[in-house]
């Protein structure tokens, strides 16, 4: 504490000033003192303001300005020991001799300070790349960051467990403002009584992209996520043959098929879509969710279905509408009060979604409960779960992707009156998974329709991030780019199928080129995001197919946007993995539109080291492009893409790309090292039975320097096994590359030695 009137709190990243006097708090940097939050209000008027020690059951001690009311209403900042986020908390207590119920609260306003005049900055949320005082309001996070060196400020709601939290951004005086707001639709709050209100997370980045990671990290933290491993899925939705729901010996057959040709490249469940569950069509799909169509394509069960792809090698998965029925529906005439009521008294009927259950009512849940063990009988193991909003008695307002004003809390209260309307979603959820199998693959759908499903966090493993593709190619790399911080930390991001149909077959229907194939594949598999295909596989020529098995296995790696805060859909990524000795990296061009695209970036900004010469591969053309250093240039036709291996020149010989998976080494290659005596370059390869497999050497011509490729080898166990290595002659315009070929008849871990010679 400086003197009386100002209260201070600091950690590793950030010091918290509050002002007694006029009631505002500031948020600075530690290690610059450069403050950049100003003028900071939160919504308590303090009787007290004192510094005190806090410990939070997940982030341990921390420090902690709390402002107490006199009427028993407190408001906090917090830092914690590593935590680059202050926290505000905020608890609203009642004490009127009657019941609140509140359906709004704003925690906190507070006006950015980085540098720049607002017209210079750019807001990134729900609504993607904006200016920020056209955002028209983000849901669960918002950053506002300089686009030219990335610095900025992330704002993230740490917790929704019973409000949805929305974030408004403004210009006053060529300054942006902030405005943090929780919407509940009804919080009780008895007589007497207190309620602690969600938590807002507020962090400076010198990269502001690292600032949204490690505020995802803060949340996986906050709930303890930890993901369920996750496999490329097929959907029978789109399919041009069996599509909607499939049938029951095709779905066997498409089963048998995935298993031989794709399975061992990545792909390990056949879903099937809406069209399977019985009753009528009153609003949407179909809702007899507990039985099949008599009349359907699954007259025999779901079981004998499920049991051919399990046998297949392969997760069963099945598609449904959870929290959404048909008041309409014959068989709920008599069980009205199952349904959540508008204001007026009338069922919460939605756009599609259906009718909104009343999550808290004992007999839904019960309902629910038995649901989700049937399912489970019948052997589904992933759960695709659509209509979500319907359990957080919301509207539809599908395309939802910058705040919309939906009228939420337009209900009269559940069943059980003291739970919100997020708080009955989540718990349904819960109910769900507790009923469904801990080992079950929970796949949410969809944001789109409204973001109040943000809500799930934690509950779900994947969740469709975007509305149906629809064969827009650029609809899930929009939506994915935005979330990209998101994936792989509390959900894996579902950005809708990859299209890859070709034109001129039998199959008609909506068909890409290979170019377009390429770049719709490309793009999940460098983002590492959840990878769906929804193309009936059987009739995939060749090329299409061979292209599912470069890009559907998932790597583990650190995927960013480039341009994140340039381009409102970002055109370049690059992958990193650090995992080993040896660094890889791989940059992917995607060019969405229908004219030529050129970058020229930096290899500062790419985030490589700008004073290393890179070598590079291009893996579509199966060619080395030009090496570089300093600057990075790409050329990409349109709708098309390229996908870089580069490798820094390290005096010797360096495997800059393989031919397995378009990452080119990172999902395949592991203990890379260089044996300077022996002058042997070695390393283990996981490779396919029957694929060939290549290795691509740089360094052979390097600052003066020669070398020749002299012999190859596999260990004595993988020769025993059959494991063929040969050397190939390197192509046109390959002076100082090498190429090495690897074949075994059956998949596995293939130990090698590339042995050279100095001349």
């Amino acid at each position: 504490m400086s003197n009386a009137a100002v209260l201070t709190i600091e950690n590793q990243s950030l010091a918290v000033r509050y002002d007694d006097v006029d009631g505002t708090f500031s948020l600075a940097e530690k290690s610059s003192a450069a403050v950049f939050v100003k003028n900071g209000k939160l919504a308590v008027t303090p009787a007290t303001a004192k510094v005190q020690s806090v410990r939070d059951g997940v982030f341990g001690h921390g420090q902690c300005i709390r402002l107490t009311q006199a009427d028993g209403g407190m408001a906090s900042l917090e830092l914690y020991s590593k935590l680059p986020f202050v926290l505000i908390r905020s608890t609203r207590h009642n004490p009127s001799n009657e019941n609140i119920d509140l359906a709004q609260a704003v925690p906190a306003t507070f006006t950015l300070d980085l540098g720049k005049p607002a017209g210079e900055l750019r807001t990134m949320g729900t609504a993607g790349l904006t200016a920020p005082d056209k955002n028209p309001g983000s849901y669960l996070f918002l950053t506002c960051a300089d686009p030219g060196t990335r610095r900025g400020v992330v704002a993230g709601w740490l917790t929704e467990d019973r409000g949805s939290g929305v974030l408004f951004s403004s210009v006053k005086d060529t300054a942006v403002a902030f405005k943090a707001r929780i919407d509940y639709g009804h919080l009780q709050i008895p007589s007497g009584a207190s309620a602690q209100l969600e938590t807002l997370a507020l962090g400076i980045f010198d990269d502001a992209r690292r600032g949204e990671e490690l505020y995802a990290d803060a949340v996986k933290q906050q709930y303890k996520i930890t993901l369920r491993p996750r496999t490329a899925a097929y959907c029978t939705w789109y399919a041009e043959q069996h599509g909607d729901a499939g049938d029951e010996q095709s779905t066997v057959a498409l089963a048998q098929f995935a298993a031989k040709e794709l399975k061992p490249f990545g792909l390990g469940v056949v879903q099937i879509d809406d069209e399977w569950q019985d009753s009528k069509h009153f609003n949407g799909p179909r809702r007899g969710f507990d039985r099949v169509r008599p009349d359907g394509p699954y007259a025999h069960g779901i079981s004998p279905v499920a049991a051919g792809v399990d046998k297949a090698g392969l997760t069963f998965g099945l598609w449904w509408l959870p929290f959404g029925r048909n008041y309409q529906d014959p068989e709920y005439a008599n069980r009205r009060d199952w349904f959540v009521q508008r204001t007026d008294g009338t069922p919460y009927d939605t756009a599609w979604g259906g009718t909104c259950l009343d999550l808290t009512h004992p007999e839904v849940q019960a309902q629910l409960a038995r649901i989700a063990k049937l399912y489970r009988s019948w052997g589904v193991k992933y759960y695709k779960m659509d209509g979500l909003y319907t359990g957080a008695a919301c509207e539809q307002i599908y395309v939802n992707d910058g705040y919309k004003d939906d009228h939420f809390g337009n209900n009269r209260p559940f069943h059980d009156p003291r739970k919100t309307n997020i708080e009955a979603y989540r718990d349904g959820l819960k109910l769900i998974r507790k009923n469904a199998g801990n080992d079950g693959f929970f796949s949410g759908c969809c944001i789109a329709q409204n973001m109040r499903e943000l809500g799930a966090i934690g509950l779900v493993d994947s969740m469709r991030i975007g509305p149906d593709a629809n064969g827009n190619l650029s609809s899930g790399p929009l939506r994915g780019s935005k979330f990209y911080f998101l994936n792989g930390r509390v959900w894996w991001n579902d950005p809708d199928p990859c299209l890859l149909r070709a034109a001129g077959s039998s199959l008609g229907g909506k068909a890409v080129t290979l170019d377009q194939a390429r770049l719709t594949a490309s793009w999940v598999a460098m983002a590492g995001q959840f990878f769906l295909i929804s193309d009936w596989l059987p009739a995939l020529p060749p090329e299409r197919l061979d292209i599912l098995k470069r890009t559907m296995l998932s790597h583990n790696a650190t995927a960013r946007p480039v341009d994140y805060f340039d381009n409102e859909l970002p055109t370049t990524w690059l992958v990193t993995d650090t995992r080993q000795v040896v660094r890889r990296d791989v940059i992917g061009v995607f060019n969405q539109g229908t004219n030529a695209l050129s970058l020229d970036y930096s290899s500062a900004k790419l985030g490589l080291d700008p004073a290393k010469t890179y070598y590079a591969f291009d893996f579509w053309s199966n060619s080395p492009a030009p090496s570089f250093q300093g600057d990075f240039k790409c050329a990409v036709p349109p709708t098309a893409c390229r996908i870089l291996a580069v490798r820094s020149m390290e005096n010797h010989p360096v495997l800059v790309s393989t031919s397995r998976h378009v990452t080119q080494g990172m999902v395949d290659v592991t203990g890379e090292k260089w044996n300077a005596a022996a002058k042997t370059l070695t390393g283990v390869s996981g490779i396919v039975g029957n694929d060939p497999y290549e290795l691509r050497v740089a360094g052979l011509d390097e600052d003066g320097k020669k070398w020749r490729l002299v012999s190859v080898r596999v260990s004595a166990k993988d020769q025993s096994a059959g494991v063929l290595i040969t050397t190939k002659t390197p192509g046109p315009g390959e002076n100082g590359w090498c190429r090495v070929g690897i074949d075994s008849k059956a998949s596995r871990a293939v130990h090698w030695a590339l042995e050279f010679a100095a001349e």
